[in-house]
């Protein structure tokens, strides 16, 4: 008999700077599964490459014994995206969390967009996307979430810049599929969510949850419900807990 020596789940983390909003949540499931963190951190001298995030986690993935759940918020969940596109085999699940089915649309696409066309500094723009991103904030706390907001452009691998934004079609994946967003998120709003529909399969799943664009550090725990009922349905071993779930 072999022992499997691979997680339940990965989490994908390609935004070191907003990895205080994934805790909870990752707390909440793995209480119930084995939660393996995987993290990218891209440094200013290199190329923003989605390509070479997706080769890293093939390489972590490829030790592992078994196919696993992948899950990710924004640029996290389209790097999941990516890699189940190319590897289904090695993937039981998929969850993307604030991810559109324009999948390239994140908050810096917009941060860029507003950049170019308000007549505004730099400085001002990141503070307007702390309100859109965050919702009301005291105000000595802004500066410190417009830091994070600056280290998320400089160690993020988002592909957009002010030269440039980058776009990918709508598509399928051939892993059973959950998408998740925030009701109040002005990055991926519904609309974004619910042009997922007709990618779904049979037993995919989608639901609007409340909150802004962190709507799974707002609401940890009926996330995690939600996730572990999906989860439910393609490992006959996992059972999820009682607790809210989102229609």
């Amino acid at each position: 008999m072999t022992l499997s020596t691979s997680p339940d789940a990965v989490w994908l983390n390609v935004s070191p700077s907003f990895q205080r909003f994934d805790h909870k949540l990752l707390v909440g499931l793995a209480r119930h599964v084995e939660v393996a963190h995987w993290a990218y951190r891209q440094t200013p001298e290199e190329p923003s490459s989605l390509d070479i995030a997706v080769t890293l986690l093939h390489d972590y993935l490829k030790g592992h014994d078994r196919p696993v759940h992948l899950l990710g918020h924004g640029t996290g969940g389209l790097v999941g995206l990516l890699y189940a596109r190319q590897n289904p085999h090695r993937v039981k699940s998929l969850t993307l969390l604030a991810v559109g089915v324009n999948p390239m649309v994140d908050w810096q696409a917009h941060y860029y967009a507003q950049l170019e066309r308000l007549p505004c500094s730099r400085q001002r723009v990141l503070t307007q996307m702390v309100y859109s991103l965050l919702g009301h904030q005291a105000r000595p706390l802004v500066p410190g979430w417009v830091n994070v907001l600056e280290q998320d452009l400089l160690h993020s691998v988002s592909p957009h810049s002010l030269l440039k934004r980058v776009s990918l079609c709508p598509g399928s994946v051939a892993v059973p599929l959950l998408v998740c967003g925030g009701e109040d998120d002005f990055v991926v709003d519904p609309t974004q969510i619910r042009g997922w529909q007709p990618w779904l399969k049979a037993g995919d799943r989608m639901a609007l949850c409340p909150g802004r664009h962190f709507f799974h550090a707002d609401s940890p725990h009926p996330v995690a419900n939600l996730i572990l009922s999906f989860w439910g349905t393609t490992e006959s071993v996992l059972v999820p807990p009682q607790g809210l779930t989102i229609p």
